[in-house]
This record gives structure tokens, sequence and C-alpha cells, in this order.
């Protein structure tokens, strides 16, 4: 792989470039202005209706043999011509208008939320993938001090078996340990290069980059546990999850819904005002005049029956999901507490105690002051408490971002 073609990110810029660049948000967040630009039409006034008819395409003629004389109104203009003309405007009666707006507005705010749920989750991924990355790069660190220590091993053997110094057979099971190892190193970066197709498509990051994510951040001290009760957490995530605040504005658009609907049964005004020109027996006629359904049969009473079911529907899924992010945060918050108690059981500078006593096994070893059999226990040993390690440090990690997640911002 070449330097140009590898990407080194902190888990950080990795997840600044997600927030920026991943086409999921950015399509998603276009959502919002859709709806506010339908509060912008709610907003308008409807449009007034223009009406010309009558035109009358010729002149008739008089009982005197002459065409009938209508002097013009301006100009040349409507000599011997009748038309009528009328303009005609709805007046929107018991604020409906402003109901509508209100109506729009809840739209608005449920496009947030959902652009709010949808990073959360999305977020949550990618830290996941993150997270993976970087324990699959320090196993692969595991394996590389393995590989190193026993090829090392392998270039003394040689000579020695070479010299009739040494039999064989520990050349050969040594060399079995080396492919071992190797294959070991073999599934790891295909796995990685799966977590790293996945991070490059959240991030928007070209295909052909290998991507290796710093190890900053991925040994938490135990110390880090964010010091926040029960309760509090709690009422954090009920102010702060976006999907239980989308289930709420369900419930509150139904009820705005609901007011539109009853005002609906209020029939709406029309006014207009009409031209007749030699219509009738007024050269010029102007007339004034409204218009308004009479409310006899149809009360919207079907539509306003219709939006408080659906109010009712909405309040007990939000009652549904006010539980639901409950139970949520008591497990992420029970979980996270139960990965930090395994984790505070690592002593400090344990790893770096493991990683002497490689050194000193290995040496040892060159210096046959092991078996074959006592070092090759402690390499699997080795391997099995490295792993161990790498897998409580990861929990812990997958556990705070499921905490985050459950409460819906950043505690730690």
């Amino acid at each position: 792989m070449r330097a140009q073609d590898t990407l080194r990110l902190t888990k950080a810029a990795c997840e600044a470039k997600f927030l920026s660049e991943n086409l999921l948000l950015l399509a998603e967040k276009l959502e919002i202005p859709k709806a506010e630009a339908l509060v912008q039409q709610a907003r308008l006034w409807p449009n007034p209706q223009f009406t010309l008819d009558q035109v009358n395409l010729w002149a008739t003629r008089s009982q005197t043999g002459g065409n009938e004389v209508v002097p013009p109104l301006f100009g040349n203009f409507g000599k011997n011509r009748q038309f009528g003309a009328e303009i005609e405007q709805l007046i929107l009666t018991a604020r409906k208008r402003g109901k509508l707006i209100a109506v729009e507005q809840v739209k608005v705010d449920q496009s947030l939320a959902y652009f709010e749920e949808l990073l959360r989750n999305l977020k949550l991924e990618l830290r996941k993938d993150l997270i993976e990355l970087q324990h699959l790069q320090l196993r692969e660190t595991t394996y590389q001090k393995q590989l190193e220590a026993v090829r090392q091993l392998l270039a003394a053997y040689q000579r020695q078996v070479q010299e009739g110094h040494i039999p064989r057979s520990e050349y050969v099971r040594l060399k079995s340990l080396e492919l071992e190892i190797l294959k070991g190193m073999n599934d790891l970066e295909q796995q990685k290069n799966e977590s790293q197709s996945a991070i490059r498509q959240w991030a928007n990051i070209p295909a052909d980059r290998f991507l290796i994510v710093s190890e900053d951040g991925f040994r938490i001290p135990t110390a880090a546990l964010p010091k926040v009760n029960f309760p509090e957490v709690m009422e954090e995530a009920k102010q702060n999850r976006p999907d239980l605040r989308a289930s709420l504005l369900d419930h509150t658009l139904a009820l705005k819904q609901m007011d539109y609907e009853k005002a609906r049964r209020t029939p709406d005004l029309t006014i207009k005002g009409t031209y007749d020109r030699n219509g009738n027996a007024m050269l010029n006629f102007f007339g004034l005049g409204a218009s308004i359904d009479l409310p006899v049969f149809d009360r919207n009473q079907g539509n306003i029956r219709r939006a408080g079911i659906v109010a009712e529907q909405a309040q007990k899924v939000s009652d549904y999901q006010t539980r639901k992010v409950e139970n949520e945060v008591s497990l992420a918050y029970r979980n996270l507490l139960s990965a930090y108690h395994i984790a505070s059981r690592i002593e400090e500078g344990y790893e770096g105690a493991l990683d002497n006593m490689l050194g000193a096994y290995t040496k040892n070893f060159s210096n046959r002051n092991l078996s074959m059999l006592e070092f090759l226990d402690f390499m699997n040993a080795y391997l099995d408490n490295k792993q161990t390690i790498l897998e409580t440090y990861k929990s812990v990690n997958e556990r705070l971002q499921e905490l985050n997640y459950a409460v819906g911002r950043d505690l730690l």
C-alpha cells in the first residue's frame, strides 16, 4: 500500500468528515427546508379569481335596419360590445389559515426530529465501526509482535538445524506457529477491509484509500465513568431523544389537525364584484355579491372524528415510546456498569508486563532455558490475554456508545 493511498484519521476527524459529507445526512437535511416551504405556502392568501364572459362576437341589427349603437368605454374600446366581468375573493373563516400554518409548523419540527434521529442512528453505526477497526488494528499489532519474535527464533534455529545442534522437529514446530500467526493476521485483514469499507461509506471517503484510525480513546480509564445517577440519565433521555420527541410531535400534529378540521365546519365566504356592460336595462352595471355554503348536511363530521381517533392513537404510541426509552436507558446503563466493572480488574501496566514477558520468554527459549512446550504455552496464553484485554476495552467503548445513543447525547 503506497503512502499516498493511506489515510490516517482520528475518530474525531472521521466523525467530523461524516457529519459534513455523509450523503444520507445531506439528503435527509433537505427535508427541513422542504417543510419550511410548506409553511411559507400556508401563509399565502388564496388568489382572487377574475372572470370575463358574455362577450358578443358581433353586433345585432335594430328593427330600423341599422346596427345597435353602444358607445365605447374609452377610445374605440367597447363600442357596440356587450361583456361582463367579475372578480372573486375567497375569505377563509374561523382562523383556518392560522391553524393550517400551525399544522405545517409542527411538520417542520418533525422534519428536524427525523433528521436528528437519523443522525443518532448513523452516528452509532459509525462509532461502532471505528471501535471495531481500532480493535482489529490492535489485535494485528499483537500478532505482529508474536510474528517478529517467532521469525527471530526461526532465523536462529535454521542455522542450528543446519549445524546439527537441534532437531529439525523443533524448527518445524516453530514454522507451524508462524503459519498459524499468519493465518490469524489474514483473517484480521479481511475483517479490517470490511470495517474500512463501512467507514469509507459513512464518511464519503474514496474507495481506493486505505484507512488507519488512531488508537486514541480506545482504552478508556475506568475513572472516566460518567458520574451521573440513574434518574438524571433517564430525565436527560426524555429531554434529548429525537425519536421520543417525534412521537410527541405526532400527537401535537394530530391535535393541530383536529383544530383545523373543526374550523372547517364553518363555511368560507366568497365576496365578488361584478361589472356588466350593456347586459340589461343599465348600460354600465356595477354590483357586489357574496356566497357561502350552508352547512346543512356536511359539517365535516367524518374528518373531525377521524382526527380525534388519530390523536388518541398518537397518544398511545407516545406513551409506548416513553416506556421504550426508559427500558433502553436502563439496559444501556446497567450494561455499561458491568463492562466498567470488568475493565477495572485490569491492573495498570498489565499489558506492558505481558509484552515484556514476550521478550523474556523469547530470549530464554532462544538460550534453551525453556522447552518448546513451555514456550508454546506462553505464546497461546499471551495471545489469549491480549485478546481478552482488547475485547474488554472494546466492550466498554461499545457500551458507552450505546448509553450515549439511549440518552440522546454524549455523556463522555
